[in-house]
């Protein structure tokens, strides 16, 4: 049984913080939000101890900071929210670096500091990696997105200087029927139009939701926690594999390939780092540690993620 803990919380009206949160409070810990906007956190995301508005500038949060164990740090702009203009690409960088950078900063002045902080990253941080496996000892990639993981982990990690524990959760697609990569995809599946993403023979790196919050509590919890961990469940399939298997479950057919000229055509930049040069992630940290994926096969984790009601 977890030690009862004060866990302090950014992001967490997003898919993750909010499955996060509930696991929290539903296990017995204190959690705090730290939100742009309390009210309509307090209503999205109900029953935290404390909803705390927060930016990335000094100010009246930092109190909040000294009086927590842990930190989970899950807030920025999201990847796929719009087309990727110089503007968003630069708000996609900022929201990750400023708001990491604030927390570390706030830590080093604080009196009492909290003892791990976990804050999120991507498997994107290897950038495109073709059929090469890769575990959290791999380079980084050069592109966009992994030049961002690799600023954004460069703040976080400024928090190990100050003696705190500190952990970046590489994630891959989360699974989840309401947000995300699967909520996209399974609208041309219901219309009986669903299929590969050519090439088809990219690797996809997934995890189920309760995977993902299960590996953060794990890291929150266990003392031997530090570092990079790959947020993705041990079987990454290619992407032809990943689509037969989601048509079946829905029984579907995913005959129709998508030509990936048409994503860049309606997605711009953003189409190919996110669907078709992908990386095979595995989570070699996460199995080194001992964590038992509650799904660690496609098939049962799909079925599972559709049948979830709420």
């Amino acid at each position: 049984m977890s030690v009862q803990r004060s866990v302090l919380v950014t992001g967490a009206t997003g898919l993750i913080g909010k499955a996060l949160c509930r696991r929290l409070i539903a296990r017995g810990d204190r959690v705090v939000v730290f939100t742009r906007n309390p009210a309509t956190a307090r209503t999205i995301m109900p029953g935290a101890a404390q909803y705390v508005a927060w930016d990335a500038k000094p100010g009246d949060w930092e109190a909040a900071l000294e009086t927590v164990d842990a930190v989970v740090h899950l807030a920025g702009a999201s990847i796929a929210g719009r087309r990727w203009t110089p503007a968003y690409k630069r708000e996609i960088l900022e929201s990750r670096t400023l708001s990491t950078r604030a927390l570390v900063d706030a830590m080093a002045r604080a009196r009492q500091r909290p003892s791990v902080f976990v804050c999120a990253s991507g498997i994107d941080y290897y950038g495109p990696r073709g059929d090469e496996p890769v575990d959290e000892s791999a380079p980084p990639g050069r592109n966009f997105l992994a030049q961002v993981c690799v600023a954004w982990e460069g703040e976080a990690c400024r928090a190990a200087d100050l003696g705190v524990r500190t952990v970046m959760i590489r994630t891959g697609i989360v699974l989840d029927r309401r947000e995300g990569a699967l909520a996209r995809l399974l609208l041309p599946f219901q219309l009986f139009v669903g299929g590969p993403i050519l090439p088809g023979t990219q690797w996809w790196s997934w995890i189920h939701l309760d995977d993902e919050v299960g590996l953060i509590l794990r890291c929150i919890d266990d003392e031997r926690a530090s570092g990079p961990f790959n947020g993705v469940a041990p079987e990454p399939q290619r992407n032809r594999d990943f689509s037969a298997t989601l048509g079946r479950v829905l029984g579907r057919p995913s005959w129709l390939p998508l030509p990936g000229f048409v994503l860049r055509l309606i997605l711009g930049e953003m189409a190919p780092a996110l669907l078709i040069e992908r990386q095979r992630a595995v989570p070699s940290k996460a199995l080194a540690l001992g964590y038992q994926f509650a799904y660690p096969t496609l098939e049962p984790a799909l079925r599972a993620a559709l049948a979830r009601s709420s």
